[in-house]
């Protein structure tokens, strides 16, 4: 049993909820409770879709700076793999993800968000990398997320000064894809991916692994990543039905199983 961090299942929909009072600070349990969560989420056929969410006031303020303060190069240094994999778990889920933001979504916070395939903020919302406030830089994936996201100029911008910005000037970016009221974020981040509870879950996966493999290799390496997954999909279920109601019935009247 996880303390900090939980999965609850709804509706096909997955919630990882962080749950650390009072900022959701990533401690090492924290970190490793993520990644658990977001690992039994990717295995659990009841999961199609999740939805990341710290609560009503506040995302995650980052990682827990009293904990990281005592150490040093030689603590660091065998750890630093680890930690920038259990910030990016939400990275690996092969299902539709969203990050419901409110409040702070700072340092490992954000990185955490970064993971997820979009990003709904409060119009309360505060984002940032601050870590070089500490001297150091981004170490959970926020460099090389960050930048393929809004660009490497306005990455370091936000990571040279470790400014934060409010939810206006992150969606004018590209920071986060939509902007709502505060006690609106979970429920408009949980219909976005209800659309894919009763979607065709081999495509969507495929889907994810095409666009998100693709962006780390060069064009032709993508397209042959694309054509093998691509080719995957017409050994299941899901693909021979789809093609067959289209011929049938016209598109958008499949009914998929998820196999």
């Amino acid at each position: 049993m996880t303390e900090f961090v939980r999965l609850e299942v709804d509706g096909g929909v997955g919630t990882i909820r962080l749950d650390r009072p009072p900022m959701n600070a990533f401690s090492r349990q924290v970190q490793e409770e993520l990644r658990e969560c977001a690992q039994e989420a990717s295995r659990r056929a009841d999961v199609r879709a999740v939805v990341v969410y710290g609560g009503e006031k506040v995302f995650a303020a980052g990682a827990d700076v009293k904990q990281m303060a005592t150490m040093t190069y030689a603590d660091m240094a065998p750890v630093a793999r680890r930690l920038s994999a259990c910030f990016g778990a939400v990275s690996e889920i092969p299902k539709p993800t969203v990050a419901a933001i409110t409040g702070y979504a700072l340092g490992g916070g954000l990185e955490v968000a970064l993971g997820a395939d979009r990003r709904v903020c409060g119009d309360n919302a505060k984002l940032g990398q601050p870590e070089i406030l500490l001297g150091l830089i981004p170490g959970g994936g926020g460099t090389q997320r960050l930048a393929r996201l809004i660009g490497a100029p306005r990455a370091k911008d936000l990571i040279y000064t470790g400014r934060m910005v409010g939810a206006q000037e992150a969606l004018a970016m590209g920071l986060v894809d939509e902007v709502v009221p505060a006690d609106e974020v979970y429920a408009t981040a949980r219909r976005w991916v209800e659309q894919f509870v009763d979607g065709p879950a081999a495509a969507l996966a495929a889907a994810k692994k095409a666009i998100d493999g693709g962006l780390d290799v060069d064009l032709r390496t993508g397209l042959d990543l694309e054509s093998e997954v691509f080719a995957a999909l017409f050994a299941t279920e899901d693909g021979r039905h789809g093609m067959a109601s289209f011929v049938d019935n016209g598109p958008g009247k499949a009914q998929f199983t998820g196999r």
